[in-house]
């Protein structure tokens, strides 16, 4: 069911939030001191193109330099990557065929927000993530 949801997002949705993101990486690369967010970005792009049967977890060695690196991340690109995010899920979720897509699209807006100090990994049970902490079984 994942790779059936992730084909359609694609088509619909996953193609312009992956273009959205690979700028703001390029432009992230373009002014060198932000080469970190560009990295994130990248990142982002292909949780965006491929979003179902991944989640965000946070990851536990995540310190004070995150939350500063999230704010500047913020100011100059989140909030417009954000509201991206937000209007693909808003016009997914006008049909009943796009509900669970445009849920997808919402599920993004917390990493579009804050990416630093946050890991993309594999919603499958028994997957570990950072700290050696394992994912519990999807509900």
């Amino acid at each position: 069911m994942r790779v059936v949801l992730n084909v359609i997002w694609l088509v619909f949705a996953g193609v312009e939030l992956f273009l959205a993101y690979v700028l703001a990486g390029i432009i992230a690369f373009i002014l060198i001191v932000t080469i970190p967010f560009g990295i994130a970005s990248f990142r982002i792009a292909a949780y965006a193109a491929w979003p179902f049967g991944r989640t965000v977890v946070r990851r536990a060695d995540a310190g004070a330099a995150s939350a500063i690196g999230n704010v500047l991340w913020i100011l100059l690109f989140g909030w417009w990557l954000a509201l991206a995010d937000l209007i693909v899920g808003a016009i997914l979720c006008l049909t009943i065929i796009g509900i669970p897509l445009g849920l997808g699209a919402f599920k993004l807006i917390p990493v579009s927000l804050t990416p630093l100090g946050h890991e993309i990994v594999p919603i499958d049970p028994g997957t570990t993530v950072d700290g050696g902490a394992t994912l519990p079984p999807p509900p």
